[in-house]
């Protein structure tokens, strides 16, 4: 359950204290930037050379998710309205949530494919 919570609130996966991102989602100019190592621990967050390639899928999945999930919300509550609500409210949906479906695309990469492990000795 720590592991999860540490990975929503965007923390190394190996100390669970540093922040894997150095600005807010809400900086649009900043949001994608991380620190080369983590600033509690030391771990490098780049794995490999081109290691976040595979957050692409990652946020491309989360993006289908809630496509989903939308559509469904609007055919079944509001009565399967016109195209253009449908189109609008998707587009305008994931263009918000770009930001974070970006930065949950990395984290997910990192703990599920990173090969760190939590390490209590880090923990203060």
């Amino acid at each position: 359950m720590a592991h999860l919570q540490a990975a929503l609130a965007l923390k190394c996966p190996q100390c669970h204290q540093g922040l894997l991102f150095t600005h807010s989602a809400a900086n649009l100019h900043k949001f994608d930037q991380m620190p080369e190592h983590c600033p509690v621990c030391g771990l490098r967050f780049e794995r490999e050379l081109g290691f976040y390639w595979g957050a692409m899928y990652m946020s491309y999945g989360l993006s289908v998710g809630i496509v989903v999930t939308l559509g469904l919300v609007l055919y079944n509550l509001f009565n399967d309205p016109p195209t253009w609500v449908y189109l609008t409210a998707v587009a305008s949906t994931i263009t918000v949530l770009t930001p974070v479906l970006f930065r949950y695309g990395r984290v997910m990469m990192l703990y599920w494919f990173g090969s760190v492990s939590f390490d209590p000795k880090y923990r203060t």
